[in-house]
């Protein structure tokens, strides 16, 4: 089998690069030592730090567990050390002074800020010719959310598939979007967690409540295509999130507690022991939650969304010399979910729950020639259960049925090795493999169309599917005031094993549509060029152009799903998505602490996957299709401006046009706007931070018009207008130190209770006024 293969190459790969490690440590005299810290003192492990003469890159290393670094080799008196490392300014002094330095990293501005994600190498923010937005853990803990995706709303580009909060809605619903591109829930964008990709491996979506926000370093969201580095689900950008390193005898625990019966625990605990550092990390939650059905349409079925759920996670990092370092993670996750309505037959919820185990390695070494190796392998073991609830009058919703019960059991494994090397101080090159292996199903369970008591149907619908790519990158730097970037990625998967196997479970028969599926197999190339150019120190203008594909995950190939009384088919036939577009951005610093970012895009789609309305099928029946051509355009600005050193202002707004453009298949839904892309959207906040007083935000959000179906038809029961309307929200977040190691915090989301629409079919509202409070209490090197 590939994955088997694919595991024993890596396990092989981990042995040979420890064996030619230890190799080549020859022993010999440290030329340069030191240890890196921040400004509060404490060490900072995995910072690049690099040996640079007039000739170019001499040396390179990174710091370990305890911040420590040093170079074995004899280096030449003229030369510079050089230290960088995410969320710091980059550190530069001469080689005068060579052993025991004590290396203290200040925090960067916007334009000094290293970042990893965009080119899968680190990069200063104000050197990449893209649209990036990075949310600290500052901002995190400024926030009053108790899940990733409301923290990540105040990014105006980012949305998820419906406006509900993933602390309501189904899983499934919780594909992310970056600019509008390929609403649904199927994600059109990769979400990383330490470089190993975090979506559902059978469906996209994600499960945000599995995000550890006490233990998140930053987030890094790049938006626009980047297919051509990492291929598949990189259609429409990149969220990668960054954990915290493990940090010497540190603990934290953090409690919250809210009105609907909400409470949330979280605990974070780290140690180095030499070169061995480790770090444990929870997070539990239960609510009790909230009506989702707007009050006026709610019916005797109708009841509360809540969720609970428990993640568990341990990391590892060895620093096995200087040059060689390697980490291994696991996790556990499990969540249980009551969806709001019951059977009044038997009195069955409508439910889902997921338990998933995940295991990660990873290693890098800095080989002799001062290149850099890294490599990753890593498995997802998944169970998800659903149930669905049919409602046949949706005006009194007096009568519920269980329809459809589902089981889907899904393992993946995934591989990822990269390349770099600094050629000059001009040029940098890179280059990787990827590829992932992933066996999925939908069991399912169809019930009688009059009790929902009976099993009718035994339906066994997936397969397995392959994916592979590799891609090659240049960064040049002509001139110190133009960086150019040159990529181009290949990509081939296949899909077989497939089957949509379905019988009669009354008679024992196979149905006429139970069938074997033929395989697939079909193959992508996605190349980027981009170039910024700095006029000023305060002007810097930058474009690219790029394209991206996405292929149709198991979830779309294979399984159906019900919402109300639309039962949305599968389909076996669906290709990839393929997407070319470019952009411009400029990026302005008109005055001390001030930071002025706009960008222009504009995405041409073609073959993008949608849930089709198909009255040829029967009546509420749709079904994915590849849906002709869409494009979507428009424009995103945000601003920072610190004030003081105190008060801080920021803002975003991004304005969205997205249509679909062509649909020889269906032509009445060409000209119409994509389904859940609001055409304005945007965020402004105002923070005060004194540690010796109080840390205090208020934060308000803004959503445009935005349509429910592809016909821009579907409207509220007794509305004028069809589609779901604007809305705004406030939230607030105000927090004091208590002592030398706590601190108290109380939060408000939804502060003036507005009632907001997130779906029709029937009227559903999103979150109201959640108000919540609690404590933290962090103990560091003690």
């Amino acid at each position: 089998m590939l994955y088997i293969a694919a595991v024993r190459f890596a396990v092989l790969l981990l042995a040979c690069v420890c064996l030619l490690a230890g190799a080549s440590s020859a022993a010999g005299q440290t030329a340069v030592s030191g240890v890196v810290k921040d400004e509060s003192g404490g060490v900072v492990s995995g910072a690049s730090v690099l040996i640079l003469t007039p000739s170019g890159l001499e040396q390179q290393t990174a710091t370990g567990p305890e911040g420590r670094f040093s170079f074995e080799r004899a280096l030449p008196a003229q030369g510079e050390l050089v230290v960088r490392a995410v969320g710091f300014a980059e550190f530069r002094r001469s080689l005068a002074e060579r052993s025991d330095l004590d290396i203290v990293l200040k925090t960067a501005a916007y334009k000094q800020a290293v970042t990893v994600t965009p080119s899968r190498t680190e990069e200063r923010l104000g050197e990449i010719p893209a649209s990036i937005s990075v949310v600290t853990q500052e901002r995190i803990r400024q926030s009053p959310a108790v899940a990733a995706d409301d923290v990540l709303r105040l990014v105006p580009t980012f949305s998820l598939f419906r406006r509900s909060s993933s602390l309501a809605s189904h899983p499934t619903t919780q594909g992310v979007s970056l600019r509008g591109i390929g609403p649904s829930g199927v994600s059109r964008s990769l979400v990383l967690m330490d470089g190993v990709p975090f979506n559902d491996p059978f469906g996209g979506w994600v499960y945000w409540t599995r995000l550890p926000l006490d233990s998140v370093d930053r987030i890094e969201v790049v938006d626009g295509s980047t297919s051509n580095v990492y291929g598949n689900y990189a259609l429409g950008g990149v969220i990668n999130v960054v954990s915290s390193k493990p940090k010497p005898r540190t603990a934290e625990v953090r409690g919250q507690f809210g009105n609907k019966g909400t409470w949330k625990g979280d605990f974070f605990a780290s140690d180095v022991w030499g070169r061995l550092g480790a770090s444990l990390q929870g997070s539990f939650f239960g609510t009790d939650g909230y009506p989702i059905v707007y009050e006026p349409e709610r019916g005797p079925i109708d009841t509360k969304s809540n969720a609970e759920y428990n993640n568990v996670s341990l990391k590892l990092d060895y620093a096995a010399t200087d040059r060689l370092s390697i980490g291994v993670r696991g996790g556990y996750f499990s969540e249980e979910r009551n969806n709001a309505k019951f059977s009044t037959f038997d009195y069955s919820p409508e439910e889902n729950s997921t338990t998933w185990t995940s295991v990660s390695s990873n290693v890098r070494w800095i080989l002799p020639d001062q290149s850099d190796l890294q490599a990753r392998v890593f498995t997802d073991f998944e169970t998800f259960h659903s149930s669905f609830i049919a409602v046949p009058d949706l005006t009194t919703r007096a009568i519920g049925r269980i329809s459809l019960r589902q089981r889907s059991p899904t393992d993946a494994v995934g591989w990822i090795a990269q390349w770099s090397k600094t050629l000059s101080t001009r040029m940098l090159l890179s280059a990787g493999w990827d590829g992932r292996w992933v066996d999925g199903a939908s069991e399912e369970r169809g019930y009688d169309a009059v009790t929902g008591t009976t099993v009718t149907l035994l339906r066994d619908a997936g397969g397995t599917q392959t994916l592979n790519g590799v891609y090659v990158q240049g960064q040049f730097w002509p001139t110190s005031k133009m960086a150019l970037t040159v990529s181009g990625r290949g990509d081939k998967w296949r899909n077989y094993n497939a089957r949509n196997l379905e019988t009669n479970a009354l008679t024992g028969q196979p149905t006429p549509t139970s069938t074997l599926l033929p395989e697939r197999e079909d193959t992508a190339f996605s190349p980027r060029a981009a170039l910024l150019y700095h006029f000023t120190d305060k002007v810097t203008a930058w474009g690219s152009i790029a394209s991206g594909f996405r292929a149709p995950t198991l979830n779309e190939l294979y399984r159906q799903f019900r919402v109300g009384l639309v039962t949305t088919l599968a389909n076996d036939q669906l290709g990839p998505e393929r997407l070319g577009g470019y952009e411009f951005g400029l990026n302005m610093a008109p005055v001390r602490e001030l930071t002025v970012r706009t960008t222009w895009f504009d995405n041409r789609i073609k073959d993008p996957v949608a849930n089709v309305t198909r009255p040829d099928l029967g009546a509420n029946i749709r079904k994915r299709q590849n849906l002709g051509r869409t494009r979507v355009y428009g424009a995103q600005a945000d601003v920072e401006y610190r004030l003081t050193g105190e008060w801080q202002v920021s803002g975003g707004y991004m304005f969205n046009h997205a249509r679909v453009t062509e649909f020889s298949a269906s032509p009445d839904v060409v000209g119409r706007y994509l389904p859940q892309v609001p055409i304005h959207r945007g965020s402004i906040g105002v923070t005060y931070a004194n540690p010796r007083i109080v840390s205090a935000s208020i934060t308000g959000l803004f959503y445009g018009r935005q349509f429910e179906d592809d016909l821009n038809v579907l409207a509220r029961p007794g509305n004028h207008a069809p589609g779901l309307p604007a809305y705004a929200t406030a939230e607030i977040m105000v927090s004091r130190a208590v002592g030398r190691y706590g601190d108290v915090f109380f939060g408000v989301q939804n502060l003036f209770d507005q009632e907001y629409f997130v779906g029709l079919l029937p009227t559903t509202i999103g979150s109201p006024r959640l108000v919540s409070g609690g404590f933290r209490v962090r103990f560091a090197g003690r």
